[in-house]
């Protein structure tokens, strides 16, 4: 090889490890996002959503080095080993699947767009097999959120039902429904938008559980159309930075309204956020994350064209075991359905 040859790729060399060394440092900056306020930082919020990215860019270039023959490889290699809490958040090798006691509980969370009243998606009959789908599977307890009034009556195979609309003209909302009485029912109204949490307390056995239904105040992201080109970026940067503002405020309610329960928690709901942001672990606190604890593979429930993003959430008291969880494929809404069992022994 020809010494001109050599030192162009010593320069290459140098390009591609400087590349590696920004992206390694901004995958460390994420690990301390979920600790950022987004009422102090909201800009700095906005990078929990590309933590996904930057993993993903660190995998590549570790393996590149590795196949190189570089010990270049430790800087992806460590930086990914002091986030392992954040890979495992993103991808899961294998569910660390359970046999359910007898006291186990089937849960679903869902947010189904309306139904597909405006025909986003191309197909007859959404809401039919929203429904067939809910029926088929048969949870104990399903969570929607975006709810419909006109399919009230479709989910009359469960015998109760919580069902709180929003906006002017009352349509449209949260609803849960469960095989199981409730004996209590509340909602926590989030000021100057649709979006609300709304929850139930269910008896179960001798145990009193309460369930939340929670909906974050949207990104607005349509994940079809939305141009990420120069132009709108400054636009969509500051639209998301107030939309992380307005979700903290969401959870200092919700979290008020949790302080006062002394019953066992489930959380169920859409917080349009992910695991790597400060809202999701002020919620999450002490709680199980079902996917953590039994899903398989990326577990994206957002139908979004440029990496997997996993915004919707089914979070358990610590005393439950989860069994089993599962990130449904049916293409009925912008979002997929989610479903875990858990246990109480």
């Amino acid at each position: 090889m020809s010494d001109k040859k050599k030192k162009r790729l010593r320069i290459l060399s140098r390009v591609i490890f400087f590349l590696n060394s920004v992206f390694a440092a901004l995958l460390l900056l994420s690990y301390i996002l979920p600790y950022a306020v987004p009422k102090s930082f909201p800009i700095l919020s906005v990078l929990s959503l590309l933590v996904p990215v930057f993993i993903v860019i660190n995998f590549i270039f570790m393996l590149f080095w590795i196949l190189s023959v570089r010990k270049h490889f430790l800087l992806s290699f460590i930086v990914l080993i002091l986030g392992y809490s954040h890979v495992t958040s993103m991808y899961k090798f294998s569910g660390n699947t359970t046999e359910p006691s007898k006291n186990s509980l089937s849960l679903m969370s869902y947010n189904v767009r309306l139904f597909n009243i405006y025909d986003w998606i191309k197909e007859s009959n959404i809401n039919r097999k929203i429904v067939d789908l809910v029926q088929t599977t048969s949870p104990d307890i399903v969570a929607f959120q975006e709810f419909h009034h006109n399919q009230k009556e479709a989910f009359d195979f469960y015998p109760y039902q919580h069902i709180v609309l929003r906006g002017k003209k009352k349509k449209a909302g949260q609803a849960i429904f469960s095989k199981f009485p409730i004996i209590h029912k509340g909602s926590i109204e989030f000021p100057n938008t649709p979006n609300n949490a709304i929850y139930i307390d269910i008896v179960k056995n001798n145990d009193t559980i309460r369930v939340y239904n929670l909906h974050l105040q949207s990104l607005r992201i349509n994940p079809q159309k939305e141009e990420f080109s120069q132009k709108n970026s400054e636009r969509l940067l500051k639209r998301m930075a107030k939309t992380f503002k307005m979700q903290q405020s969401q959870v200092e309610l919700f979290e008020a309204n949790r302080k006062k329960c002394t019953y066992k928690n489930i959380i169920l709901g859409d917080f349009n956020n992910t695991p790597f942001s400060n809202v999701y672990k002020r919620i999450k606190g002490d709680m199980k994350d079902a996917f953590v604890e039994a899903g398989k593979g990326f577990g994206s429930t957002l139908d979004f064209s440029y990496f997997p993003m996993r915004i919707d959430f089914i979070l358990t008291d610590e005393s439950f075991n989860v069994n089993t969880f599962k990130t449904f494929s049916e293409h009925y809404s912008d979002h997929f359905a989610i479903q875990s069992v858990i246990s109480l022994d």
